[in-house]
């Protein structure tokens, strides 16, 4: 049996502009069927709007959160110095930076979101299962943000209403009030998203440079408690320059690198959004390194000062304010927490899962309606264990998603790219029967090539404190490179196979 059937219906023809955007040509109809709804079909030209500024402001939001705060203050309590640290940072968005900018690259050209642009490789319906996985991951992180901004509410009322609000009764080992605080900034971004993209946009826009003022004001406290800066910066490595760095080093680097690899698949979504190719480069390559690398400076230099201070590496800053006695301090230091969390949990954790819902029933779901399964299922994955500590945070959860996405990130690079040279038929994209429907929907190959490399990837993790042990352990060696084992195995496995097939059958 061939991988495609003759088509059901007639072309519809697409135009290619001077800055090479391609649409819908005037007058063609737009694509319609089981496979196409308005939020997954293509942006037209002229609301492809969002300029350089607009992409930096995003990653400027979605940098400077509580969670990558964590993420770098996470390594200064396993030991790493602030040098270590920052070079780990710094090194691993410079390689995230990539395979962002090459997936990103679909969104101005076509105005495509992820779970339409993964159909080319994957299938017309075999693409749910890279959206699925993505927006899986996505609520887990959804859960964790929701869970960081309860935090702050919490500690936030406390200060207002009194000790009554701390020391209330406790259910699942928390105050009845940290879940009601949990709640209540959970109602708060599903409020936000239901207002639509431009709501977020313009959300960013001034999110941004308020939470980096914020942890500016952070290290400023934190500098004055430790009597100047000199602590901040003499705080030692606990692991030197040798094999005990080294050693922890790759884990941590795959860890970083795990943190955007949901970004990297699904970045489509906001680039389908832009006025062209160089809005989306210089916005990325400007907004995402650079931003990623000064708020680890920051958190670093706060979380050294804590060890000064504290005598402890206080990784959380949610805790870390909370130990301030200035109440205008206080106050200032958890709406910086709120705005932040808010910022990135909306831009990154609902948009594309919303759309990666909406791809599996494009009839019955809709981008809300995908917004409000994600916010459901991020607390059914119980957040608060994923967060307990940073050695399950970086080294479990990150490792985990940047093997899984990593793999997804392979196969879309090597179609798009290599296979295809950046050419889609975007009528092709939406129905049945045409280029990409492969054999009943789905390409076999690319499944073969993401199972294949995501056994490799993170079959050999520690699964710890999700399950214990690990699921094949001969391939413990792997696990510390899960990433860039996931993507170079599907990356290859998936060009041979695809080679092998022979040239692409056209649709009629």
């Amino acid at each position: 049996m061939t991988d495609t059937a003759p088509a059901d219906s007639p072309r519809p023809a697409q135009v290619v502009l001077a800055d090479s955007r391609v649409e819908t040509a005037p007058g063609a109809p737009r694509p319609t069927g089981p496979y196409a709804n308005e939020d997954l079909l293509p942006v037209p030209v002229e609301k492809r709007t969002w300029t350089t500024y607009n992409f930096s402001a995003l990653w400027v939001g979605m940098a400077h959160n509580t969670a990558s705060w964590t993420l770098a203050s996470g390594l200064i309590a396993v030991g790493m110095d602030w040098r270590q640290a920052v070079l780990t940072i710094a090194l691993a968005n410079l390689i995230v930076l990539v395979p962002m900018l090459l997936t990103g690259h679909a969104g101005p050209k076509y105005g495509i979101p992820f779970p339409v642009f993964a159909r080319a490789s994957f299938g017309v319906r075999g693409a749910n299962l890279p959206a699925v996985v993505r927006a899986l991951v996505a609520c887990g992180w959804f859960g964790i943000q929701t869970w960081i901004g309860g935090e702050a509410i919490y500690f936030l009322a406390g200060k207002l209403f009194g000790d009554g609000w701390a020391d209330a009764s406790r259910v699942g080992g928390h105050a009845w009030t940290m879940w009601l605080s949990f709640a209540l900034f959970w109602v708060l971004q599903v409020a936000i998203i239901h207002r639509g993209m431009e709501t977020i946009r313009r959300f960013e826009n001034w999110a941004a440079p308020f939470v980096l003022v914020g942890a500016g004001v952070l290290l400023w406290w934190m500098s004055g408690k430790a009597g100047g800066f000199g602590p901040l910066f003499d705080q030692p490595s606990e692991l030197g320059w040798g094999p005990d760095f080294w050693k922890l080093f790759a884990p941590a680097l795959m860890g970083m690198i795990g943190f955007w690899s949901t970004l990297s698949l699904n970045i489509p979504d906001f680039t389908r959004y832009g006025k062209s190719q160089r809005a989306q480069t210089w916005g990325q390559a400007l907004g995402l390194p650079t931003t990623m690398t000064l708020f680890a400076f920051l958190s670093v230099m706060v979380t050294s000062g804590s060890q000064a201070v504290y005598g402890e590496a206080v990784w959380d800053p949610v805790q870390l304010a909370a130990r301030t006695d200035n109440v205008f301090g206080l106050l200032f230091a958890l709406v910086t927490v709120l705005v932040a969390t808010l910022s990135v949990n909306v831009a990154a954790n609902l948009v594309s899962p919303a759309f990666d819902f909406s791809n599996i029933a494009p009839r019955r779901i809709s981008f809300r309606t995908g917004a409000l399964v994600t916010c459901v299922l991020g607390v059914l994955i119980c957040p608060w264990r994923l967060y307990a500590d940073p050695q399950g945070y970086i080294f479990t959860w990150l490792g985990l998603v940047g093997g899984l996405l990593g793999t997804v990130a392979g196969i879309l690079i090597a179609d798009y790219w290599i296979l295809r040279r950046t050419e889609l038929d975007l009528a092709d994209l939406y129905r049945a029967r045409g280029r990409y429907w492969y054999h009943a929907g789905w390409n076999w190959r690319a499944v073969v090539a993401f199972v294949t490399g995501g056994v490799l990837a993170v079959g050999g993790a520690d699964f710890h404190p999700l399950v214990d042990g690990r699921p094949v352990p001969v391939l413990e060696p792997l696990a510390d490179y899960g990433w860039a084992v996931g993507l170079g195995t599907s990356m290859l496995l998936y060009l041979v196979l695809m080679t092998l097939r022979g040239k692409e059958p056209k649709s009629a």
